[in-house]
């Protein structure tokens, strides 16, 4: 089975593009499944059965939804593996740009608005740096221009990347995303696989429930700004 990990800030698209993905797919006889990974609410396990691709959703609720990614998605991978699948794709909200799910030895795809600004290729970070292809969505709606400032700013974070355009309500650019996934490694187990960055190192007393403002209420790592 082949595992794909695709992230990206909210409301970028990545539903989207995953369902025009799998358009692809399965016109070529792949099986797909897709483990859906959020913080608080998700509507998209009715989208996912709609389209009629079996589907598995998890909230972090209280907890980290980085930690609570990594903590499921071996999980995730058993059951891809019992359910049969050619493909499985795990799709996760990068909330605070500081992460990333993406995993040593499985395709990374990461998914960005060009709606969002210009310079948000520069705010994302590692999500962003450490993916094999860069998706970009609406580049339909703004001008020329506007897509090669935001391809130069992709290209200064990560320059290694393969950028693809798809539109998510037509699937344009669906097709060479495809030749990406069905190109993607084999992933039997990811017991011992490491992640491509690092996790949050913070645990502070805000962490574990504290809602008090104040010194005296701060324990753990924490992160001091200065002021003048």
């Amino acid at each position: 089975m082949k595992l794909i990990t695709v992230a990206g800030p909210p409301s970028s698209g990545k539903t989207s593009v995953i369902l025009r993905l799998a358009d692809i797919l399965r016109e070529r006889g792949k099986t797909i499944g897709v483990v859906k990974f959020d913080c608080l609410t998700s509507f998209d396990r009715d989208r996912y059965t709609e389209y009629g691709i079996p589907v598995q959703v998890g909230f972090a609720g209280k907890f980290c939804p980085d930690h609570f990614f990594i903590s499921n998605v071996e999980d995730a991978v058993r059951w891809g593996t019992e359910q049969g699948f050619d493909i499985l794709i795990t799709e996760s909200a990068g909330l605070c740009n500081r992460c990333s799910p993406h995993i040593r030895g499985v395709l990374a795809i990461c998914v960005i608005d060009n709606l969002s600004g210009v310079h948000t290729p520069r705010k994302i970070g590692p999500m962003l740096k450490f993916a094999d292809i860069v998706v970009v969505t609406k580049g339909d709606i703004v001008s020329q221009a506007e897509r090669e400032v935001f391809m130069f700013n992709i290209r200064q974070v990560n320059s290694s990347a393969k950028i693809v355009f798809i539109n998510g309500i037509t699937g344009q650019g669906a097709f060479m995303l495809g030749k990406h996934a069905e190109s993607a490694p084999d992933t039997a187990s990811l017991r011992g696989c490491k992640l491509r960055f690092t996790t949050p190192s913070s645990v502070c007393s805000y962490c574990t429930g504290e809602t008090r403002i104040g010194e005296e209420y701060q324990m753990g790592m924490l992160r001091k700004m200065e002021f003048p």
